[in-house]
């Protein structure tokens, strides 16, 4: 499949589709950190999204969208930052000439301002012993199916290591840091929605 990984800049998923096999390319404003320029695409993904895709995996930002900062939605609403994010977040929903959409996000307000997610998965049943609940809105995908459910291992764990990305200091990087895609998400999602080619879906 020819396959556009949305605001991407850690090519997670990407570089998991490429060991299947699909062309698959990375695409965000900011250069990839994931080895990789040669899959990778500088450039406003909305205006890439216009070319021809058999999927799109969509990343767009959560920063004025997810329930965890809506201490601060009053001031994001007032100077428009908030409406950016929902409008950016609705453009991926309307790629009408794309079979196979894929949506993540926090969990946040695009759950009332559009519609309930489809699907929503931790990181836990992908063998990470990690609590982040992540939403998806799909378009011609099936749910992800668990494939490593180590849920009872991670609540074994201290609090602060169950929700390590919660507890990571202030610092220029950590919004970046709690968006990558984790590998066993990633390596699930490229394998199962990956194969939906193989059976001609």
């Amino acid at each position: 499949m020819r396959v556009l990984c949305a605001c991407e800049e850690s090519q997670a998923v990407t570089s998991e589709l490429r060991r299947l096999g699909h062309e698959a390319y990375s695409c965000d404003l900011l250069p990839c950190s994931g080895g990789h320029p040669e899959w990778h695409i500088q450039a406003d993904a909305l205006e890439v999204c216009k070319m021809a895709w058999d999927m799109v995996l969509a990343f767009p930002p959560c920063t004025n969208l997810a329930s965890s900062g809506a201490a601060w939605f009053e001031q994001k609403r007032r100077d428009g930052r908030q409406q950016m994010g929902i409008g950016f977040f609705l453009a991926f929903t309307a790629l009408d000439h794309v079979p196979k959409i894929a949506i993540e996000n926090p969990v946040g307000i695009m759950s009332t301002l559009y519609r309930k997610p489809d699907q929503i998965i931790q990181p836990w049943m992908f063998g990470h012993p990690e609590q982040k609940a992540t939403c998806l809105w799909l378009k011609g995908l099936p749910p992800l199916e668990e494939t490593d459910n180590v849920r009872e291992q991670m609540l074994a764990l201290p609090k602060n290591q169950r929700e390590r990305l919660h507890y990571l200091p202030p610092s220029p990087q950590r919004g970046m840091l709690r968006s990558k895609t984790y590998p066993g998400v990633a390596r699930a999602m490229a394998e199962q929605w990956g194969a939906l080619a193989e059976r001609g879906q």
